[in-house]
């Protein structure tokens, strides 16, 4: 049964969604309010958008803390307004934190810790973190989900499908594969509420990226339903160039860049989220992420083809990027313009090839491919959005760093190891 929500902040949710759900449908990747926003309105710029976007809920917060990384499309003060979404938002109520406790830890259960500092040192929309320290001494990081979230986060989505749906038929959206997409993105998103998964994703991360980012190991013998458990890291400095020299800077965005290569083209395991809140950095200049409740595993499948894609474009080989965005397609109209597409296609990709960063702005190309398939009605796997999204978010976030790095040709090594790897035949899609 859907939660029950006053009528005013249904109106306002459900206006939301569809002015939020229009743009997303359209563009492919910008969001509608940035247009609106690149005005400020009188007072403090930005600060309007916080509270509104808390007061919706969990689901449009997400869609804040992605927006305040980007400030090629938000000017500068609404994008450090919104970075209060990822981890500076108001604390959980003392009774919300002791009715989550008692859920994780009910009477029978040994209470696990010797100390507990109930004043958060982060609080985000899903979940607030805590110090805490272990009956052997051993210092924790305890992340506490917040009480009765899932019900008005699944209606959030229960919503967006519907408009979704209704979207497909209209005009100039017609082709567009959007409750797909939706179906696809809806259960990530609500993957986020399940702190036992993102502990298994974080040990699995810790596996396959531990040589290039620092990950914290997890206690599960004390962690509880909603609550997990995992070692503190000090020490920790919101990510941004800092002090830090132009050679160190290269290094830190190249180890960054390798680390998501890794996740996108080796492992699948792609991380979705990672904006200021989830992602560190250490005075000595390690890397450290902190969350892994946005993580998604791609399909071997998916996966080869945005490595034969990236690496077509990274080469500049246009051609064949037209060729592999055909393959990938769910479905080809009888009447498709298939020339016309490649032609457009290959002219995206002859543009944004060779570019560094601070060149190459990926929400425009991403938003320019997702037009051309729009209107040759070309639709790629719904999949793909997601290693999209995460560069979309890494690239935001490391513009700031002011660093000569070619970001397609940083990708070339792990894409040719990844194009080694063969599927099981079964596994391969028809024609790649």
């Amino acid at each position: 049964m859907a939660p029950t929500v006053p009528w005013p902040l249904l109106v306002v949710r459900l206006s939301t969604w569809l002015l939020a759900g229009a743009g997303l449908l359209v563009t492919g990747s910008r969001w509608a309010v940035s247009r609106a926003l690149r005005r400020p309105p009188k007072g403090q710029p930005g600060q309007r958008v916080v509270p509104v976007l808390v007061r919706l809920g969990p689901t449009f917060v997400k869609g804040g803390q992605l927006l305040s990384t980007r400030a090629d499309l938000l000017p500068p003060a609404y994008c450090a307004a919104l970075a209060q979404l990822t981890d500076r938002m108001a604390a959980m109520s003392d009774d919300d934190l002791r009715r989550a406790l008692a859920t994780a830890y009910p009477q029978g259960r040994p209470w696990p810790f010797r100390e507990f500092d109930h004043a958060p040192v982060a609080s985000g929309s899903i979940a607030g973190v805590y110090r805490a320290r272990l009956h052997d001494g051993k210092q924790v990081a305890v992340k506490v989900r917040r009480p009765r979230l899932d019900r008005q986060m699944a209606a959030d989505f229960r919503l967006l499908g519907l408009f979704a749906k209704v979207g497909e038929r209209l005009p100039g959206l017609k082709g567009l594969p959007a409750q797909r997409m939706m179906d696809s993105v809806g259960p990530a998103v609500l993957n986020q509420l399940d702190l036992a998964r993102e502990a298994v994703m974080l040990e699995r991360l810790r596996a396959n990226l531990g040589d290039t980012v620092r990950i914290p190991a997890t206690v599960t013998e004390a962690a509880g339903e909603g609550v997990l458990v995992m070692e503190f890291l000090d020490g920790l400095e919101r990510f941004g160039p800092g002090a830090f020299t132009r050679e160190q800077r290269t290094a830190i965005v190249r180890r960054i860049l390798r680390a998501v290569y890794h996740m996108l083209f080796i492992d699948g395991l792609v991380h979705v989220d990672m904006h200021p809140g989830n992602l560190y950095l250490r005075p000595d200049g390690e890397v450290v992420l902190l969350d892994a409740g946005f993580v998604v595993e791609l399909t071997p499948a998916v996966r080869k083809l945005f490595a034969q894609f990236f690496v077509n474009m990274a080469l500049g080989r246009a051609d064949e990027c037209s060729q592999i965005v055909l393959r990938s397609a769910s479905a080809l109209p009888a009447d498709a313009d298939l020339a016309g597409f490649s032609r457009e296609l290959g002219a995206l990709v002859r543009e944004n090839h060779g570019k560094r960063i601070g060149q190459f702005r990926l929400g425009p190309f991403a938003a320019r491919l997702f037009d051309i398939q729009r209107r040759y009605r070309i639709s790629a796997d719904p999949e793909f959005v997601f290693p999209l999204l995460s560069l979309l978010v890494l690239e935001g976030m490391i513009n700031d760093f002011d660093v000569q790095v070619d970001f397609q040709a940083e990708s070339i090594p792990t894409l040719f190891e990844a194009l080694r790897i063969e599927l099981p035949p079964e596994k391969e899609r028809s024609g790649t």
